[in-house]
């Protein structure tokens, strides 16, 4: 699955996320990749604990917990604490790559298991030339370049790169899911089920299909969940 969610953050949240990170202490953001990655990595992150990082971070897990599509489509079980990226100048690209299985939360110390990509844009896309995220999927190469405050999400098994920047600045924040439901294809079931039934709803309100289709996505999520 590789989904476009739009509008995680409002207009003055996306503002005030580029006004904390006009004088932000950036580094060479190599020192988070792992071994392959990190000799295809060449861009710039936030430390984490910095007052920008926290603040965006913030603005990005409520703006998650406000988005019933997010949800669906992830069904989280943990989120990776949201990191800040930037790729402009000499510091711009990162090539074709795979995320590590596992990571660790600097904030909690936990292991999460990366079953879901997620990168929030932060930069308006006329502002920079390249830097597309380049996600290859079933259907071939998938080219991503989304307006500040949208979503994209994908399977954490996919290779994907983002390419140079070549004019401005790219901005973003990107994190991983851990998963209730560890099976991509049993997520896309549960998505795809969820929304057929949000259209029913919205066209025809309620009635006794609904709630029978809606008792069927309940236990098959019951049956697949790992709480």
């Amino acid at each position: 699955m590789l989904l476009h969610i739009p509008d995680i953050l409002t207009p003055a949240e996306v503002q005030h996320a580029q006004s904390l990170l006009a004088d932000a202490p950036w580094l060479d953001g190599r020192a988070s990749a792992g071994s392959q990655a990190r000799a295809v990595k060449n861009n710039e992150q936030l430390p984490h604990d910095c007052d920008a990082a926290t603040q965006i971070r913030t603005l990005l897990l409520r703006g998650l917990d406000r988005n019933p599509t997010f949800f669906s489509a992830a069904l989280p079980k943990k989120v990776f604490t949201p990191r800040v990226n930037r790729y402009g100048g000499d510091s711009n690209f990162y090539g074709n790559h795979v995320d590590n299985a596992v990571r660790f939360a600097p904030d909690s110390g936990q292991r999460v298991r990366t079953d879901i990509s997620c990168t929030l844009f932060l930069s308006d896309p006329a502002s920079y030339d390249g830097g597309a995220l380049v996600v290859q999927d079933s259907a071939g190469p998938q080219q991503v370049k989304l307006p500040a405050g949208h979503l994209v999400l994908y399977a954490g098994t996919s290779v994907h790169q983002v390419t140079p920047v070549t004019r401005g600045v790219r901005l973003a924040c990107f994190f991983w899911i851990e998963s209730m439901v560890r099976s991509q294809e049993q997520r896309q079931l549960l998505f795809n089920l969820d929304m057929a039934l949000l259209r029913l709803r919205q066209q025809h309100g309620e009635s006794d299909e609904t709630t029978a289709l809606t008792g069927s996505y309940h236990n098959l999520l019951r049956m697949w969940a790992d709480t």
